[in-house]
């Protein structure tokens, strides 16, 4: 079964016919691993006491992807890649990690997807080019896939719910802040039922232009 993109949405792979399929960036589903593929995506944790906070409004939301998905900035998306050169991948990706310096992200308030995908997130307030250029730099190898849209920073706290658990999750988390050092991604895999084990965690390790 071959993964299309979703209309509208930019770089989400999904699988038609497939529940609880990704409708906007970053978000797991169950994708084909057939023919030696693996998916795997690169994202930003958010760390403790955020995580706690923002898995619970999730899991509060009736959002069943809250049990399978730590709260998290996408870099990567789900892509599927040979399983014979995920060791080469994930070689490029320390490197291209490793030359990168650490830097600040605010999370601030939330905002919607919605009408195109019914989707309620936090938003990135400061640290979104940065984001933006290290997403840029991570789409290596066969982690290229072309994005129809421009990449958005966020962090997903409701997903394919109830409209009014939707706009309690906007309303309630309206007022959410968080200061961040982002000094280290994570590359995770796919498994079978849909959640995503690390793989490895790449250092930012480059220094910062005066």
């Amino acid at each position: 079964m071959a993964a299309v993109p979703v209309p509208g949405v930019p770089g989400v792979p999904v699988v038609p016919g497939v529940p609880g399929t990704p409708t906007v960036p970053g978000e797991p589903g169950v994708l084909d691993e057939s023919g030696g593929q693996v998916t795997v995506g690169v994202s930003i944790e958010i760390p403790p006491p955020y995580e706690a906070e923002l898995r619970a409004w999730r899991r509060r939301s009736g959002d069943a992807l809250a049990e399978h998905v730590t709260p998290h900035v996408t870099l990567v998306p789900p892509t599927p890649v040979p399983d014979d050169g995920l060791d080469r991948i994930l070689g490029t990706l320390r490197e291209r990690c490793a030359a990168v310096p650490p830097f600040e992200m605010k999370l601030r308030g939330t905002g919607t997807f919605r009408p195109v995908s019914d989707v309620v997130f936090i938003a990135v307030a400061e640290g979104i080019s940065s984001c933006e250029l290290l997403a840029d730099r991570l789409l290596v190898d066969e982690l290229r896939a072309p994005r129809s849209f421009p990449y958005p920073p966020h962090v997903t706290v409701a997903q394919d719910v109830d409209p009014e658990a939707l706009d309690a999750a906007f309303e309630g988390l309206e007022g959410f802040r968080a200061d961040l050092l982002v000094d280290h991604v994570w590359a995770h895999r796919q498994d079978g039922v849909g959640t995503w084990p690390p793989l490895a965690r790449f250092p930012l390790a480059g220094v910062a232009l005066p």
